[in-house]
């Protein structure tokens, strides 16, 4: 058995080198260079009225008599699938191998993103469907829409079975032993213990359907947001100088590594170029062809609202939420400790806060990780039901609660690896889709535009 698992880890970790290291950021940096280019920099020309429309819309009440979502509900659920464990451990990760000028090309990355993204939301309102008074959508419907007969199947299927796994199995079981593992090292509580009591409420939450998820999403998200942002600028404020040191580290570190002063040897460009590009691109979760399932739920006159709405979770994931934890991790000098992942967020924070900033960790943990089994769930039912059909959907809620459960007690390498795949093997399918739609999203685009001149 220690042999096929040893031999399975091989293939997994051979499969997402490639994906991960090279196909993947050429695929999704450059689908994210041509629809900027193609859209006319649409992430600057309509940030202003992406604020705007979050802002306006901000609700913690979520009133909407439509059969769909309101736009912000819609907003929320794509954000608590894309502010996940990530932004902590992703933006330490980073950093801990290309160095503090990784965090400027997460930058560049989430840039070019916000127009993926863009096009995902407006392809994802303009195939969704309404299936007995419930509004849906998502990649397997626009790729149905843009490749016609088996090959289009084919695809869809692919994608569906690859979000399954990915997120609604595998993800959510590293997302609950996250929050397992950092309330046993805070509070000394069995993970068995919490992973009951996550998977009893998500339980109650997943049976509620998408109505139920996006009143818990709304509420949640924007106070999750806000702990954690009140919780960094303190620490910030804390290090006073120490900000602008970090700002100049992320920018020449970008370019020249080495010059930063006690910088870690072997750290190149490429390889800050590599890890920044990566984390960011697996944080925001631009093109990866998840969060369009929310968007294609949204009550909107005109698909491009949303999509323009769709920029905005990117910008909040990885401008503010990833930012954030690296200027922490930077400032504090923590960056060049020689710790990874969580454990270097953890001794940044505790820099500042002493032994509160375990607690601080923890907490934030445990809603960025739940509100991402939440969304990713969602992503995963729609799924479910393209592929098998309403009935199954219990019985995949089911499976979830107990991959949520028993996943806060393992040890899950391999998993996480696995679901590092799965993501990496949903994105193509999803852009091949995307792509062969991109004349569309520039005719919707420009209908919009030309809509908003007129009045």
């Amino acid at each position: 058995m220690d042999e096929i698992g040893s031999f399975v880890e091989q293939i997994v970790g051979t499969v997402n080198t490639f994906l991960w290291d090279y196909a993947l950021l050429i695929l999704l940096v450059g689908a994210g260079i041509f629809f900027t280019v193609m859209l006319r920099f649409i992430q600057i020309r309509k940030f202003g009225a992406g604020m705007k429309s979050l802002f306006g819309n901000f609700s913690l009440h979520g009133k909407n008599g439509g059969k769909g979502l309101s736009s912000f509900q819609a907003l929320t659920t794509a954000i608590a699938a894309q502010v996940g464990t990530g932004n902590i451990a992703g933006a330490a990760t980073a950093i801990h191998a290309g160095g503090p000028g990784a965090i400027f090309w997460m930058w560049v990355s989430a840039f070019f993103g916000m127009a993926t993204i863009y096009a995902e939301a407006v392809m994802a309102q303009k195939t969704r469907v309404e299936e007995k008074g419930t509004i849906t959508g998502g990649p397997v419907y626009y790729i149905k829409y843009a490749f016609k007969g088996r090959f289009g199947k084919f695809l869809a299927g692919f994608f569906s079975v690859a979000v399954i796994l990915a997120l609604g199995f595998m993800g959510n079981m590293v997302q609950s032993n996250s929050i397992g593992d950092s309330f046993h090292n805070v509070f000394g509580i069995d993970p068995l213990i919490v992973g009951i009591i996550i998977g009893i409420v998500a339980g109650f939450i997943f049976l509620g359907g998408i109505k139920r998820i996006a009143r818990f999403t709304e509420k949640i998200v924007p106070l999750m947001a806000a702990l954690y942002i009140v919780g960094c600028v303190i620490v910030l404020v804390m290090t006073g100088s120490g900000v602008g040191q970090a700002f100049h580290d992320i920018f020449v570190g970008a370019f020249e590594p080495q010059a930063i002063a006690g910088g870690m040897l072997g750290v190149t460009v490429q390889k800050a170029m590599r890890y920044g590009v990566a984390r960011g691109l697996f944080s925001n979760e631009a093109g990866m062809g998840s969060t369009p399932h929310a968007h294609a739920t949204a009550d909107v006159k005109h698909p491009s609202d949303q999509g323009i709405l769709a920029m905005m979770g990117v910008f909040i994931d990885t401008f503010i939420i990833l930012t954030l934890t690296a200027l922490v991790i930077v400032s504090t000098g923590a960056w060049n400790n020689g710790l990874d992942g969580a454990a270097l967020a953890q001794s940044a924070f505790n820099s500042v806060y002493g032994s509160f900033g375990d607690i601080f960790i923890a907490i934030c943990m445990l809603f960025f990780a739940f509100t991402t089994i939440v969304g990713w769930y969602y992503f995963g039912e729609v799924n479910v039901r393209h592929l098998f059909g309403k009935k199954a959907v219990k019985l995949y809620a089911l499976i979830v609660v107990i991959c949520v459960i028993f996943g806060s007690t393992l040890k899950v390498d391999l998993v996480w690896n696995m679901s590092d795949m799965f993501n990496g093997l949903m994105v193509l399918p999803n852009l091949i889709g995307l792509l062969a739609c991109a004349m569309v999203v520039y005719r919707i685009t420009k209908d919009y535009d030309k809509n908003k001149l007129l009045k």
